[in-house]
């Protein structure tokens, strides 16, 4: 097991909401928080499997790390944690998002530096519910995956590439997981080197070098930079719901589309996925008029 300590540099930091937007779903096999706040994650880096354990404790975050990857972890703990990421630059332009920055002004926006693991959970979060999506890779992990490093049994690391492009036919069915989703998976996998590059480029270069992948667009691309690269302005156009939730909450006004949201965060430029993540942690959404849509069962298929 190796150590270390950092400290954030300067105002408040919140550790829970830097690094909750990595855990993918409740019983993520690769991301937990312990009954004593501590968070956990498994990581496949450059260097092999890791597991990465982070506290905060008296204005500073103590790290333990475990397995071939723990050094790559280690070192790079300040740029997971935020270290690079400059919230003093976000001026609200909206008293719904001042009063939310205001409320949280510990968000960080976590930098992973691995893309795979961001692109692959947001590739199966395409055209599915989350609950499907958060099935799938809670499945996948479980039956193709490896156990992680260090004293947490349970968790798991995700398949090197080479094994999501071996994964079974029938293992894409059990957890759901269609011809279209997984096909892009296997491509992705396939040059996996070439996507990992994505974590140097700046948003436009990374983002067509992900979308160059078939099956991968631009809310695919922008849902992995946000977490691989810590991008403040990739913002994930062609969503379900962040539209309407968007224009509800500046406006007032339901039924907001993709053109009205980045006319709304026009202001924000250059910071519109942090604008986005305050927005959101406001709370405010427009009232439901439908019911959720059912998980569907393919046990049966």
């Amino acid at each position: 097991m190796a150590t270390r300590t950092w400290a954030p540099s300067s105002g408040p930091y919140d550790l829970g909401r830097t690094l909750g937007v990595l855990a993918r779903g409740p019983g993520d096999p690769a991301y937990q928080v312990a009954a004593d706040g501590s968070i956990w994650r498994a990581s496949r880096t450059p260097q092999g499997p890791g597991t990465l354990r982070v506290a905060a404790r008296d204005g500073r975050v103590h790290a333990e790390a475990w397995g071939p990857g723990a050094d790559w972890l280690l070192e790079g703990l300040p740029t997971l944690l935020g270290a690079d990421d400059d919230p003093a630059v976000f001026v609200p332009r909206h008293r719904l998002v001042h009063e939310s920055h205001r409320r949280h002004p510990g968000l960080r926006l976590a930098r992973t530096g691995l893309v795979l693991e961001s692109l692959i959970p947001s590739i199966l979060e395409q055209k599915v519910t989350s609950d499907e999506a958060y099935r799938a890779w809670r499945l996948l992990l479980r039956q193709c995956g490896e156990p992680a490093p260090g004293p947490m049994p349970r968790m798991r690391v995700m398949p090197d590439p080479r094994a999501w492009a071996l994964v079974p036919s029938w293992e894409w069915h059990k957890a759901g997981v269609d011809a279209k989703r997984s096909a892009t998976i296997v491509r992705a996998a396939r040059v996996a080197a070439r996507l990992e590059e994505a974590a140097g480029m700046d948003d436009a270069r990374a983002s067509a070098r992900l979308q160059a992948v078939p099956g991968i667009g631009p809310w695919t691309a922008a849902e992995t930079l946000q977490r691989s690269n810590g991008s403040p302005d990739a913002v994930t156009v062609g969503d379900l719901h962040l539209p309407r939730i968007v224009g509800y909450a500046l406006t007032g006004v339901r039924g907001t589309d993709d053109d009205g949201m980045l006319d709304l965060l026009a202001p924000y430029e250059g910071q519109r996925h942090r604008a986005c993540r305050l927005i959101l942690l406001s709370g405010i959404t427009p009232p439901r008029r439908a019911p959720r849509f059912s998980v569907r069962d393919f046990s049966g298929m």
